[in-house]
C-alpha cells in the first residue's frame, strides 16, 4: 500500500461523521452527551426508587420496634430532684421532651414556678413589644388591633356566669354600654394603654415592670369580672375610666401573648407509689427544679410488686412480727436478701396449692354436679336413679369440701407465716410505707448496680416476660398465655386451612371444566380475599359460635346449659374463622404451584397406565408441595397478626385457664385464649397506665414479629427440604 493511500485513509477517518437523526426527547443531553433514554428507562428508576423507599420504611419500622422493645427491661438509675414547689421527686427518668412554653400554660403553676416561667417568657414578650414600638409605635398598633380587642372583651363579658344568668335586657344593656364607651373613649383608652406599656419598656428592669403592669391589669379585670350583676359592671366602667382602660390593656396584652413561646425541656419520671400519690408518672421541667438539687441516692431502691405497680423509696427497717430487726439501710438490705427467697418459696407453694390442688377439687366437684344433672335430665328429679345419684353426689361433695378446707388451712398457714415479714420504706416525701416481703417480685438498689448486675436483672425480666402470667392489667409480668394462645391458634388454623385450600385448588385446576360456575367460584375466591377481617369475625360469631356451637351444646353438653360450652368464643372457632379468612391465599398459591408442574410429567404418568388420581397423588402434589408450603407460610403470617376477628370469636384480655391442662380430654378447644395481637391492642388502648404500657407495647410487638418469623423460618426450612427431595427434570 502506498503512502498516498494511507494519507487518503487518514483524511477520511478524520472527517466529521454525520449527526444521527434523533427525536426532540433524545436530543436532551445528560452529562457527557447521552440522552435520558440512553441512560435507562425513567420508569425503571421510578420503580427502583419506590422499592428503596419501601425497604427503608420496613427496615426503619423493624429497627424502631427492636430498639424500643429490647431496651424496655434494662434497669436505669434512680434520680432524685427537688422542685421549686418544695416537693421531692424520686424515680426513673423514662423520657426527655422539649415542649413550647407559653403564658397560657402558667396558670396552673405554683407561685415560685410561675415566676421562673415568666422570667423565661418576659424577655421574648418584651422583644416583641419593643419591635412594635420601633416599627409602628404602640398606640398605632393598638388602634389597628382595636376590633380584635373589642371582640375579646365581648367574648369575656358574654361568658361570665352572672351575665349568662341575667335577664336579656341587662345583658343587652351591658353589651351596648361597653360598645358606646369604647366608641366614645377609644382614642384616650388606647393612648393611656400605649403610654403605660411604653413606660414599662423604658424601665430599668423591663421584664419586671412589664409583668407588674400586666398583673395589675389582670387584677383589675378579675375584680370587675366578679361584680355580681351586669348593671353593677356597667356602672363600674362608666364611673371609673381606669377600669375600662385596664381591662382593655389586659385584653390587648393577652392577645399579643398567644404566640409568645419558648422551648422548655422536661423529663418524665416514673415515680410509682400509686397507692400514696394516685399517679405513676410525673413530668418535671428543668426551670421548675432547684439548682444543683439533682442526685442519685445510694440507697434508692426499686420494688416490683404483685399489685399496685412499682414502689420507690429508701429502706428504713425490716420488721418481723411487727418488731424492727434492722434499721440501717445496708443491714436492712442484707437481712432482706436472706429472708426474701424463703418467703417467695412459701408464696410459690401457696400458689401451687391455690391453682393446682384447689383447681382439681373444683373440677371433680363440677364433674359430680354435671353427672347428677345428666341423670336428672334423663330420668327426672323424682326417679330412684336420681335419688341414688344425689346421695353419691352429697357424699362426694362432703369429701371434697373436707379436702378443700384442708388446703385452705395450708394456704392460710403459709399466708400467716409470710405476713410476719415486711419492710418499712421511706418515700422521697418522708412518708413511711410497709411492703410485705411476699408481695415483692424483684427489687434492687439501682444506683449501686454494676454492668453485670444490670445484665442479670435484664435477662431476669425477659425470662419473667416469656414464662410468667401477666399482672397489673397486663402492664407488668409476662405474656406466656398469649404466646401459647398465638402459637396454638396459628397451628390449628394451618391444619384446617391447608387441606381445604389444597382440595379446592385441586378441583379448580385439575378436575373442573371452564364454565360459568367455575368463573363464579373464582370471582368469589378473589372477592373473599378483599373482605374486611372484622366481617369474618362477625360471621364466625354468628355462624360458628351461635349456630354451630349452640347446636353442639344442645346435643352433647345439655347438662351445662344455660352456661355455654361451645356456644361462645373459643380457640377452635377462632382458628376456623381465620382459616376462612386465609383460605384464598392458600388456594391461589396452590393453583400456581399446580400450574408450574410440567404437562409432560402428567402425560408421561398417564402414558405409563396411571390413573388421574394416581398421577395427581404421586407426580403433581409432591412437586407442587413447595408452592403449597409457600401458601401456608403466607396464611400463617396473615393469620397470626390478625386481631379484629379474634375480638369477637375467643380472644380475651386475661384467660384464667389455658386451653390445655391435665384434665380429660386434656385439650379444651372451647376455651377462650389470649393472643399477642389482642394483647398489644389492649395495652395500647385499654390500659389505665398508658405510659407504663407503652414500652410493653413495643416489647410485645417485637415478640410477635419474632414468633411469626420463627414459624415462617421453620416452614421455609421444610419447603427447602421438599424442593431438594423432589428435584426433577422434564421428560
Amino acid at each position: 500500500m502506498s503512502i498516498d493511500t494511507i494519507n487518503d485513509a487518514d483524511s477520511v477517518s478524520e472527517s466529521p461523521s454525520p449527526e444521527p437523526s434523533s427525536t426532540p426527547l433524545k436530543r436532551r443531553l445528560v452529562g457527557g452527551g447521552q440522552s435520558l433514554a440512553a441512560r435507562s428507562e425513567p420508569m425503571l428508576w421510578l420503580h427502583g426508587g419506590a422499592l428503596v423507599i419501601c425497604v427503608v420504611m420496613i427496615i426503619g419500622l423493624l429497627l424502631l420496634v427492636l430498639y424500643q422493645g429490647a431496651t424496655t427491661f434494662w434497669p436505669v438509675a434512680i434520680t432524685q430532684v427537688r422542685t421549686l414547689d418544695g416537693d421531692t421527686v424520686l424515680g426513673e427518668v423514662t423520657r426527655n421532651d422539649h415542649y413550647h412554653l407559653g403564658y397560657g400554660d402558667i396558670g396552673t403553676f405554683s407561685e415560685p414556678v410561675r415566676e421562673e416561667a415568666v422570667a423565661l417568657l418576659n424577655p421574648i414578650f418584651q422583644k416583641k413589644l419593643s419591635k412594635i414600638e420601633d416599627r409602628d409605635g404602640v398606640a398605632e398598633f393598638i388602634n389597628r388591633q382595636s376590633e380584635s380587642v373589642e371582640r375579646s372583651l365581648q367574648k369575656l363579658t358574654s361568658g361570665l356566669p352572672q351575665v349568662v344568668e341575667a335577664p336579656a335586657i341587662q345583658r343587652n344593656a351591658l353589651t351596648d354600654g361597653i360598645s358606646q364607651l369604647l366608641s366614645a373613649k377609644q382614642s384616650s383608652i388606647e393612648t393611656q394603654v400605649a403610654s403605660d406599656i411604653k413606660t414599662a419598656l423604658q424601665a430599668d428592669d423591663t421584664g419586671a415592670a412589664l409583668f407588674a403592669l400586666w398583673q395589675s391589669w389582670q387584677d383589675a379585670e378579675a375584680a370587675w369580672s366578679s361584680t355580681p350583676n351586669p348593671d353593677a359592671m356597667l356602672d363600674a366602667i362608666q364611673s371609673d375610666g381606669d377600669v375600662l382602660s385596664s381591662i382593655y390593656g389586659n385584653r390587648f396584652l393577652t392577645l399579643q401573648s398567644f404566640d409568645v413561646e419558648t422551648a422548655a425541656h422536661r423529663r418524665l419520671f416514673r415515680t410509682g407509689n400509686y397507692e400514696l400519690t394516685n399517679e405513676h408518672f410525673t413530668w418535671v421541667s428543668d426551670f421548675a427544679t432547684e439548682p444543683d438539687s439533682e442526685s442519685d441516692p445510694e440507697w434508692a431502691v426499686l420494688f416490683e410488686r404483685l399489685t399496685w405497680g412499682r414502689f420507690y423509696g429508701v429502706p428504713k427497717e425490716l420488721q418481723v412480727d411487727g418488731e424492727a430487726t434492722e434499721t440501717d439501710p445496708q443491714a436492712v438490705w442484707a437481712k432482706f436478701l436472706e429472708l426474701h427467697p424463703v418467703v417467695r418459696d412459701r408464696w410459690h407453694q401457696r400458689r401451687d396449692l391455690e391453682i393446682s390442688d384447689t383447681g382439681q377439687i373444683n373440677h371433680e366437684l363440677e364433674q359430680a354436679r354435671l353427672d347428677l344433672r345428666s341423670i336428672e335430665l334423663a330420668n327426672g328429679k323424682d326417679s330412684p336413679e336420681w335419688e341414688e345419684a344425689n346421695k353419691q353426689f352429697l357424699a362426694e361433695k362432703e369429701k371434697l369440701d373436707k379436702a378443700f378446707a384442708e388446703i385452705r388451712s395450708q394456704i392460710q398457714s403459709l399466708d400467716d407465716e409470710n405476713d410476719r415479714y415486711q419492710m418499712i420504706v421511706t418515700t422521697s416525701t418522708g412518708q413511711e410505707h410497709a411492703i410485705p416481703l411476699a408481695d415483692i417480685v424483684r427489687t434492687y438498689p439501682a444506683n449501686q448496680l454494676g454492668f453485670s448486675e444490670r445484665l442479670g436483672i435484664y435477662f431476669s425480666r425477659w425470662w419473667e416476660f416469656l414464662s410468667d402470667d401477666p399482672r397489673e392489667a397486663n402492664s407488668e409480668g409476662g405474656v406466656f398465655p398469649a404466646i401459647w394462645g398465638t402459637v396454638v391458634m396459628t397451628l390449628l388454623m394451618s391444619v384446617v386451612v391447608v387441606p381445604f385450600g389444597v382440595l379446592a385448588a385441586l378441583y379448580l385446576r385439575e378436575y373442573a371444566k371452564a364454565g360459568l360456575m367455575v368463573s363464579i367460584v373464582r370471582i368469589a375466591i378473589n372477592n373473599l380475599a378483599g373482605v374486611p377481617s372484622i366481617v369474618f369475625g362477625v360471621f364466625g360469631l354468628g355462624f360458628f359460635c351461635y349456630l354451630i356451637g349452640a347446636s353442639i351444646d344442645q346435643l352433647f353438653f345439655e347438662a351445662k346449659l344455660p352456661s355455654p360450652t361451645f356456644g361462645t368464643g373459643g380457640i377452635m372457632w377462632a382458628a376456623l374463622t381465620l382459616a376462612l379468612l386465609t383460605l384464598p391465599v392458600v388456594i391461589v398459591a396452590t393453583e400456581e404451584a399446580l400450574a408450574a408442574v410440567p404437562r409432560s410429567m402428567r402425560e408421561g404418568s398417564l402414558a405409563c397406565g396411571a390413573t388421574k388420581w394416581q398421577t395427581i397423588r404421586r407426580i403433581v402434589l409432591p412437586r407442587a408441595m413447595p408452592g403449597i408450603m409457600t401458601g401456608m407460610i403466607l396464611a400463617m403470617a396473615r393469620g397470626a397478626g390478625e386481631v379484629a376477628p379474634l375480638m369477637l370469636v375467643g380472644a380475651v384480655k386475661l384467660a384464667p385457664e389455658l386451653p390445655m391442662d391435665g384434665h380429660v380430654p386434656f385439650v379444651h378447644l372451647e376455651r377462650s385464649f389470649m393472643h399477642l395481637g389482642f394483647h398489644i391492642y389492649d395495652l395500647g388502648f385499654q390500659s389505665q397506665n398508658s405510659e407504663a404500657a407503652k414500652p410493653m407495647v413495643f416489647t410485645t410487638t417485637l415478640l410477635l414479629i419474632a414468633l411469626i418469623a420463627l414459624m415462617n423460618l421453620l416452614a421455609i426450612g421444610l419447603r427447602s427440604r421438599l424442593k431438594k427431595k423432589f428435584a426433577y427434570s422434564q421428560f
